[in-house]
């Protein structure tokens, strides 16, 4: 049975995956920061809760030792917890703000990932997902004809161009597990105040697809739930 371990998992994109996994029989694991959430969601969901805030070391570190006693491996890795940030004029922008932001979105994503790979490397076809968004593209973000071109959001388009960055370069050296992006799309969840017009589930198509590919599927890809994506 695939052991699928989902980093902010307790509602929006991160609630509907685990659902749809585990309904296609997935043994989920459903990290999130807050337990009285966390809890609640797994217990709804069929999945096991395990506590997991991205932005704390030892929190990241307990999360994998948990897992480690108790299955003992991961075989998807999905880093699906994710914060927007400031939308609007950067003119008041602040460092702070710009941390806060990479805290959780790029720098949550390599403590998770380093911290899991042993057990990854457990797995017979490992693979790790990175929920990045095609409003990291330069290319979407520049079409007027897409949703992505109307939006500012400074700091959280520039910490999903550095995701889908991230994801090529873990592609190009963790040649034993696969490594790909996921785009769900402009999705109504708490994140936009469900303004977007795709469903949750229309958003995880993309997420769901990479995490029940066969062994050998290809690695350094960035998919949306239209297909496969350019690097642009």
């Amino acid at each position: 049975m695939t052991i699928t371990f989902i980093t902010g998992a307790n509602k929006g994109l991160g609630r509907e995956t685990a659902r749809r996994l585990i309904g296609l029989g997935h043994t989920v694991l459903l990290g999130a920061r807050d337990p009285e959430l966390g809890r609640v969601a797994a217990a709804a969901l069929g999945a096991r809760y395990v506590p997991l805030d991205v932005t704390d070391d030892a929190s990241v570190a307990a999360a994998a030792a948990d897992v480690a006693a108790h299955e003992g491996r991961v075989d998807v890795l999905i880093n699906n917890a994710g914060v927007h940030g400031p939308v609007g004029d950067p003119s008041d922008l602040t460092a702070a703000d710009a941390l806060a932001v990479l805290d959780v979105n790029l720098i949550g994503v390599i403590r998770t990932t380093t911290a899991f790979l042993p057990l990854l490397r457990r797995s017979d076809d490992p693979a790790i997902i990175n929920v990045s968004s095609g409003m990291g593209s330069l290319a979407l973000t520049h079409d007027p004809d897409r949703p992505e071109s109307g939006v500012i959001a400074p700091l959280y388009t520039s910490s999903k161009a550095a995701l889908t960055m991230l994801t090529t370069q873990y592609a190009k050296a963790l040649k034993d597990i696969r490594v790909n992006a996921a785009d769900p799309g402009y999705t109504a969840t708490d994140l936009n105040g469900h303004s977007g017009p795709q469903t949750v589930t229309e958003g995880t198509d993309a997420i769901v697809s990479l995490a029940t590919e066969l062994p050998g599927a290809g690695t350094g890809r960035f998919v949306s739930r239209h297909g496969e994506m350019a690097w642009s």
